[in-house]
């Protein structure tokens, strides 16, 4: 019944994680686990409990490795070994603005393994015939599109704000700031990062969630081409999904965008 959960899952691209001890007391056990529930055990529910916890964390940053438990879930013990393996739906990248710099983004994030959408509400501009290597092209206002799929977004997902427009950019950053997004950018100069910010707090947002946006979005290698943006911005979502210390971010930096 596992194999055939499984297959369902994968088939319908469903978050799924297979547990299995390859080495104790039960070796060849499987647990099946999803967001929501369990299926099978490994033979004692204190460590079913443990492992079903850890896969999930593991799950939710597409990891996949192995883990060692006492045979109750203890931890710092290696009586038992498991193997966890996330079968994760491919990251998210919703790219707010149907301009230039959005085609070459979506092409490196498609490459990058990325399901991509681009939103923006001028139906005149938002085609995909303009932006064809896109997953999906949605035509809505930014904080009415994150209404209906915001809950559905994880660290593992991106939102890049890239539309240079008031009515857009504050609903799009604040409608994202209520997801859980991993990585939140947004273009623009410094001045016109610190004229947007002086709109989010209007619109009631706190410093610390200001402090998630990474504006202006990217690292520092000098791009100017939507291309050489594209490669920026996808090197910071690596660098802040990695944990790599030290990756020069525009946000972080003092003085002109370019040089």
């Amino acid at each position: 019944m596992i194999w055939d959960e499984l297959k369902n899952a994968l088939a319908n691209e469903q978050p799924v994680v297979l547990a299995t001890e390859v080495d104790g007391p039960r070796a060849g056990a499987k647990l099946l686990i999803s967001p929501d529930e369990t299926r099978g055990s490994l033979g004692d529910p204190d460590l079913d409990r443990v492992v079903a916890r850890d896969a999930r964390g593991m799950l939710e940053s597409g990891l996949t490795g192995t883990r060692h438990y006492g045979t109750r879930g203890e931890a710092r013990m290696r009586e038992v070994s498991v193997f966890i393996e996330s079968f994760a739906p491919p990251p998210r990248m919703i790219i707010f603005g149907a301009v230039d710099f959005t085609a070459a983004l979506a092409r490196v994030a498609k490459g990058l393994g990325y399901r991509v959408t681009v939103c923006d509400a001028r139906s005149v501009f938002a085609t995909p015939a303009r932006f064809p290597m896109a997953d999906e092209v949605v035509v809505d206002w930014p904080d009415r599109y994150l209404e209906s799929v915001g809950q559905e977004l994880g660290p593992r997902d991106a939102v890049c704000v890239l539309t240079h427009d008031p009515k857009c950019d504050v609903p799009a950053i604040v409608g994202a700031l209520q997801t859980r997004a991993g990585y939140l950018g947004a273009m623009g100069s410094r001045r016109t990062h610190a004229d947007r910010v002086q709109r989010l707090k209007e619109a009631g947002v706190t410093d610390a969630d200001i402090d998630r946006i990474r504006a202006p979005i990217g690292v520092d290698i000098g791009a100017r081409t939507p291309e050489e943006t594209a490669i920026s911005i996808c090197a910071e979502i690596i660098a802040l999904r990695t944990g790599r210390q030290g990756v020069p971010s525009l946000k972080n930096r003092e003085g002109p965008i370019h040089s």
